[in-house]
């Protein structure tokens, strides 16, 4: 038995800490990743709680037929001003799915081809004092790199996430088997709703091609391109964890598929994927030069269940798959997260040769770093060595943490390397101060 409600403690602290600030909350993610659950449940229900009056609360579920009228951006600005009946009392818009409302033509400016939109909608009702406004919106439609740039500096974003293992592992009835179903299914919250693989499987599948590949060519006009989006997405599944860029991507099409695709289209591509949030890019860092290296890249899953469907789960490798699960856990955490890489003078056979390591991750958030290394295990001291070769290679004083699967107790090494287990890490918010 799987229970769906959760409450997202993390999304909705930060919602409520927006709340009143002036500005607009554009709350984005990956589709049916729960942002209207978020905002219509969740944030509703703390506002009612908080004394707010029911109908202080104008809520409109856009992509709903009884909404049609208002998908007019006319429309919708005159329905929201008609429920605002005292100016003394606070009021809070909720729209979901506003990328349904058109742009139409201005009615007063006749000869001009100015379109009005949802933008000049928001931006008007936001300008009234007692009114707090908060929209979702399909991010294939509403990236919050557009909206947040036509807000000219009026959106707050808050971005959802598939739920972090914490979060799965609350609401999960039987834990013994929480993480075998984690790195399988996902985080994708109707998942825990589903009982057994056929349909789970046939859920994540059917979101990835008619959900989020259907969105990716309806919005980028590329409806002809379909075949090329499968193939590169499915490159892109069976290479999570190792480093590529689109042309090594463009040679593996040439090479094993005989399709002729150059490197620009292909990174084009990528990036759409990127900015439906379906994807999520790893650069290269510099420890010792403090630079980014642009030359070759890591792509990550936003959600470890779709890419396993993508390949139909014959795939499951678990160190990768740790490793996206880490990854991902990083952005959920708020730090920004790149892949390092150490150069190294050691002396071999007598010769000093210059070795080139990688750190899986260089974690940043707020002045402090983390190196981290995701190791199914450690389970000699060759494996241990192996390991760590790129942590020891670092002189910074940062923290440095190797991360492996099995259910250890927390230890440091001679060196003062931290040696933690996966679920540990997971679900001890406060892991990596250890």
């Amino acid at each position: 038995m799987y229970i769906y409600t959760v409450n997202r403690p993390k999304y909705l602290k930060a919602l409520i800490g927006k709340k009143g600030n002036g500005l607009i909350k554009v709350i984005t993610g990956l589709r049916r990743v729960g942002k209207s659950y978020l905002l219509f449940e969740l944030f509703r229900h703390h506002l009612l709680e908080s004394g707010v009056s029911p109908d202080h609360i104008i809520a409109l579920a856009l992509d709903d037929d009884l909404n049609l009228k208002l998908r007019n951006p006319l429309e919708l600005g005159k329905y929201i001003r008609e429920k605002i009946h005292e100016s003394h009392s606070q009021y809070y818009v909720f729209l979901d799915e506003i990328q349904k409302v058109e742009p139409v033509k201005n009615p007063f400016l006749p000869d001009s081809k100015e379109k009005v939109t949802f933008i000049d909608v928001l931006l008007g009702i936001q300008k009234i004092r007692n009114v707090d406004v908060y929209v979702t919106g399909s991010n294939s439609k509403m990236l919050s790199s557009e909206v947040l740039t036509e807000f000219r500096g009026r959106g707050d974003e808050i971005h959802v996430r598939p739920f972090s293992y914490s979060e799965f592992c609350d609401v999960y009835e039987d834990k013994r088997n929480a993480w075998r179903d984690y790195i399988t299914y996902g985080g994708m919250p109707y998942v825990l709703s589903l009982q057994g693989h056929d349909a789970k499987s046939q859920y994540l599948k059917h979101l990835v091609e008619h959900t989020y590949i259907s969105d990716v060519l309806d919005r980028n006009h590329i409806r002809a391109e379909k075949s090329v989006l499968d193939d590169l997405l499915n490159t892109v599944s069976s290479s999570v964890g190792s480093l590529t860029n689109p042309n090594k991507i463009a040679n593996t099409f040439a090479s094993e598929r005989k399709l002729q695709i150059n490197s620009t289209t292909i990174d084009s591509y990528i990036g759409h994927f990127v900015d439906a949030f379906l994807l999520e890019t790893a650069k290269r860092y510099d420890v010792k030069g403090r630079k980014y290296i642009g030359s070759l890249y890591k792509y990550y899953f936003t959600d470890v269940g779709l890419r396993n469907a993508r390949l139909n789960f014959r795939q499951n490798e678990e160190s990768h798959i740790m490793e996206n699960v880490i990854f991902n856990e990083l952005l959920y955490r708020g730090f920004d997260v790149d892949i390092g890489v150490v150069n190294h003078m050691r002396k071999i056979d007598g010769k000093q040769v210059r070795c080139t390591f990688e750190v899986d991750f260089v974690a940043n958030k707020s002045g402090n770093r983390f190196y981290i290394q995701s190791a199914l295990n450690v389970a000699n001291e060759e494996k241990r060595i192996q390991e760590t070769s790129s942590l020891n290679s670092i002189k910074e004083s940062f923290k440095k943490i190797v991360i492996v699967k099995d259910n250890i107790i927390p230890w440091h090494d001679e060196k003062g390397i931290l040696y933690m287990g996966i679920e540990e890490f997971l679900l001890n918010e406060h892991s990596l101060e250890m």
